[in-house]
């Protein structure tokens, strides 16, 4: 009988690759320097392995997909919060990949303690990559009033400008204080690499050949709703668009990008005239020396929002986040000020390599003839995703949410991706296809047309756009 094990890439993944090794597993292509998301088991020929982003293997395990994962308790929770009666057995603590969960807050807000927190007269707003804990939090805490931002990494930069308070990974052995100087309020989750199964599988397949090799972890025992001190949580959203804008007193706040737009990012701002050497040094609030300019560096995936949500009024993200911002919130007051040019990638439809098509004409035919039952489209990009698909008239379909290394998903488990590419070297060398081009996106400015337009940051946002404007006219 086939069994099929998703393995986590990033964090986890050299501490997984000892565990496999010292359990007896003799798996290849499976570490640091391999490309591959299909490591193969050359001492159990019936073992299925795919790598995946940690997030989502809970997500897959759930549905079906695997047998089992490996993956943190963390993301295990943040799914059985939301969806108590998912389909997750969890089996073993693995001994690995310690870290736990808390929710902090910056001195600066006021709030230096829990009963702080709980007695705060005004709106809690509450970061986190892990918002379905966050809000099971909010709601067993019966905080008067909250609201979370989900965001796709570095929530603790948020405080206090950005949030209340923040629930992040942090250690006790700092005493409560974590690495970016912020308080630890209340300890939420411990967690660590564990071993999940699907229940169905569990119930009616021997996985005992594997369950034999990792012998050594401690059984978990099956997820229920209300562990850790967190509960269910409804299925509304708390992700609101349209809120208030806070007074700073004419000051222009603005989002830059870290990661791999961070390079460019500095190179334009040089030429702008604007110091970015504390930028440069990875500071989460740089100065660059403009006084009337409040600088953070967060997410581009997460700017449209915190823009639309007034906790900006101007940041440099790509144009794809941004469309995929308005695909969701057509409302929102987010726009594009200026286009920057670097950053240039195209928004791609892939599939397998041996799909017989060569266009989404092609692909709608496939289920117009019964060879495909629906198609499961995948993508990091949802509301793009989901908009191209009802577009190209690809029903009936279902969409796949994706955190990372998508292409993994293709063909067993989904038979779309959309996907962004700068050379499409990637997309070929997992054996994938690009069948259609849905636009072209690069670096842009966007701005809050709502907090922009308040007469005492008028004058300041427009001397920052020219500048930046007045750079780009210089390269060209």
């Amino acid at each position: 009988m086939q069994l099929r094990l998703a393995l986590p890439k990033g964090g986890l993944l050299a501490e997984t690759k000892i565990l496999l090794e010292t359990s007896g597993f003799d798996v290849h292509h499976y570490g640091d320097g391999s490309r591959s998301y299909r490591p193969e088991c050359k001492n159990l020929p019936g073992l299925s392995l795919k790598v995946f982003h940690e997030k989502d293997i809970p997500i897959q395990v759930a549905i079906g997909n695997y047998d089992l994962g490996i993956c943190g308790l963390d993301w295990v929770r943040e799914l059985t919060v939301k969806y108590p009666s998912s389909a997750l057995v969890e089996l073993r603590d693995l001994g690995y990949g310690k870290h736990d969960l808390c929710v902090a807050s910056s001195g600066l807000s006021g709030i230096s303690s829990l009963s702080e927190l709980k007695d705060y007269d005004g709106d809690i707003r509450l970061a986190s990559e892990y918002p379905h804990m966050a809000e099971s939090f909010a709601m067993k805490l019966r905080l008067k009033k909250f609201r979370i931002f989900p965001v796709w990494g570095a929530a603790e930069s948020y405080p206090p400008e950005n949030a209340e308070a923040v629930l992040v990974s942090c250690s006790p052995a700092k005493g409560g204080l974590l690495d970016s100087g912020l308080i630890s309020l209340v300890h939420v989750l411990s967690s660590g690499a564990c071993l999940i199964a699907n229940r169905d599988s569990w119930e009616r397949k021997d996985v005992s050949p594997l369950l034999n090799l990792f012998s050594d972890g401690d059984t978990v025992g099956v997820s229920r709703n209300g562990e850790d001190g967190l509960e269910a949580v409804s299925d509304s959203s708390h992700f609101p668009v349209s809120v208030p804008l806070r007074s700073d007193s004419g000051v222009v706040r603005l989002a830059l990008p870290d990661g791999h737009q961070q390079k460019p990012t500095v190179e334009l701002l040089e030429r702008a005239g604007f110091d970015v050497r504390e930028y440069t040094a990875g500071m989460v609030r740089p100065d660059i020396g403009i006084d009337y300019l409040d600088v953070k560096v967060i997410r581009p995936q997460d700017m449209p929002l915190q823009v639309a949500n007034g906790n900006f009024d101007m940041a440099i993200t790509g144009t794809d986040w941004l469309r995929e911002h308005r695909y969701r919130f057509p409302s929102s007051p987010v726009k594009e000020i200026l286009n920057l040019g670097f950053g240039k990638v195209r928004i791609v439809a892939v599939v397998a390599r041996d799909v017989p098509v060569s266009n989404a004409n092609e692909l709608r035919k496939l289920l117009r003839d019964g060879e495909l039952p629906s198609i499961r489209v995948v993508s990091e990009y949802v509301a793009i995703a989901d908009r191209y698909a009802g577009d190209k008239r690809l029903s009936p379909y279902r969409m796949i949410p994706s955190w990372g290394a998508s292409e993994a998903f293709l063909p067993e488990d989904a038979d779309l991706l959309i996907e962004n590419t700068e050379t499409g070297r990637t997309i070929a060398r997992h054996n994938l296809k690009i069948i259609d081009t849905l636009f072209e996106s690069s670096a842009c400015l966007i701005g809050n047309v709502d907090s922009l337009a308040e007469c005492n940051k008028v004058d300041k946002a427009d001397s920052v756009v020219e500048a930046i404007r007045h750079s780009l006219h210089n390269v060209r």
